[in-house]
């Protein structure tokens, strides 16, 4: 491979300024050229926007998928491009479990009955729960990760752009400043040949006149005595009188005042290039972070599709099991010789109590049978006080005669009986009247 050594000493020499300039500024040592107060508030933006962007991702990712190890394997597969294998769900794998019990214990008994419908349900619960974590991952997982690793590393490129502009910039002001300092310095020192004695000549070959202890030093050993902006001895002053005096070692000044002036030209040219560079890096950084918000109409977006995924999820959970509790409880000969619920009811809560979960029906073993149902609510009248409005919050299905349809929005009067389940009001809408679960309603005051 061809490497350019030349190239690379001088960027390893940039970075190394870089370094020390850097660290000088954080001790206070050196000038900083500061950002202005928008900028600085759309550079914390962006970094908060990274920081919980990740927390979200990682804990999303949890939440979907709670065994570390497989985390593990189903990032290894991302980084490899690799498919990554189906893999069975806590649910489906509970469903085949039970299969397997109830085929091995009786499937003709109530108990291996009801594990079959039990299975039936999980296998199903299974599925929505694949469903749920495909479309969460594509809707969700999928806009944060291309966020992290393809937006957010484009913004840190061009941050990083940016301070090695700004570090060119203020080395350049650096070098200005001291090319200006040492200009004035050496306009301070009085002109030599402008001062000198009109009684002195200017003459090359005096030195033949002088003798040896007289004469200038060597070149070599004047360029080691006085480094620097020195020159070599270019001229002897001879008085007009017989006396010979020699001035040894004087300064070409007006030719020193040159060469700073073009030391500043050069660094004020240097500069204007720095600025530019600064300036352009500065507005392209500046666009890419006002981006921001754009990402975080995106990630409104996406949350919303999660959000809608999850109630998807959470309502097929709910069917499911609904259908299984009305399957279970149709089937007198699940509960082992007693007429009294094996299990107290799923939900306790109070008529007066609105829901704010997702609702979870009562059991029906304590309720009386239909018929028994329809002939007391075809006699029972509404109290003169005590009934209330309520809205349906979910769409439910009547199971009997005894039950009132709901559909979801609707406003309905329900009210309470004496003897009554609490987790059951008496629903009116119209001249059809029916019981109705409590979790199902929004009491309105």
């Amino acid at each position: 491979m061809d490497f350019n050594m030349k190239k690379l000493a001088s960027d390893a020499g940039i970075f190394f300024t870089r370094a020390v300039q850097f660290t000088e500024e954080k001790f206070g040592q050196a000038e900083k050229t500061e950002l202005d107060a928008h900028f600085e508030n759309l550079l914390a933006r962006a970094d908060s926007t990274r920081n919980w962007t990740e927390r979200i991702l990682r804990q999303t990712e949890v939440l979907l998928q709670p065994n570390p190890s497989a985390r593990v394997e189903e990032f290894l597969y991302e980084k490899l491009d690799r498919k990554v294998p189906s893999r069975v769900t806590n649910g489906e794998l509970l469903a085949q479990y039970m299969a397997e019990a109830a085929s091995e214990l009786g499937a003709t008994t109530p108990y291996g009955k009801t594990l079959l419908k039990v299975s039936e349900a999980e296998k199903r619960l299974g599925a929505a729960e694949r469903d749920f974590i495909h479309t969460a991952s594509i809707s969700f997982l999928t806009p944060l990760r291309n966020f992290l690793e393809g937006d957010w590393k484009t913004v840190s490129k061009e941050r990083r752009l940016l301070q090695n502009r700004r570090l060119d910039l203020d080395a350049c002001k650096a070098r200005l400043k001291k090319a200006k300092a040492a200009e004035a310095k050496a306009t301070t020192v009085p002109d030599f040949q402008e001062t000198r004695p009109r009684n002195y000549i200017l003459s090359a070959s005096a030195s033949a006149t002088l003798d040896d202890t007289s004469r200038p030093l060597p070149q070599a050993e004047w360029k080691e005595k006085h480094a620097g902006g020195w020159r070599l001895p270019c001229f002897f002053l001879l008085p007009l009188s017989p006396s010979v005096t020699q001035a040894q070692g004087c300064l070409s000044l007006p030719e020193d005042r040159k060469l700073w002036n073009d030391e500043v030209d050069k660094a004020e040219q240097e500069l204007r290039v720095a600025q530019t560079e600064f300036d352009r890096q500065a507005e392209v950084t500046r666009l890419l972070l006002e981006g921001i918000s754009s990402t975080h109409v995106n990630h409104l977006r996406c949350l919303h599709e999660f959000v809608k995924s999850q109630t998807t999820y959470y309502a097929q959970c709910y069917r499911h099991m609904l259908d299984l509790q009305k399957q279970l409880g149709r089937f007198p000969g699940t509960f082992v010789g007693t007429t009294e619920p094996t299990s107290p009811p799923l939900s306790t809560t109070s008529p007066t109590t609105a829901a704010a979960t997702m609702p979870v029906v009562p059991t029906v073993a304590g309720l009386a049978t239909p018929g028994e149902a329809a002939l007391c609510l075809e006699e029972v009248a509404p109290p003169a006080s005590g009934t209330r409005k309520a809205r349906v919050l979910y769409d439910y299905e009547a199971a009997d005669s005894s039950e009132l349809a709901l559909l979801a929005d609707e406003l309905i009067t329900v009210y309470s009986l004496p003897g009554m389940d609490p987790d059951w009001l008496i629903g009116e809408r119209g001249n059809k009247k029916g019981k109705v679960p409590v979790t199902y309603l929004e009491l309105l005051s």
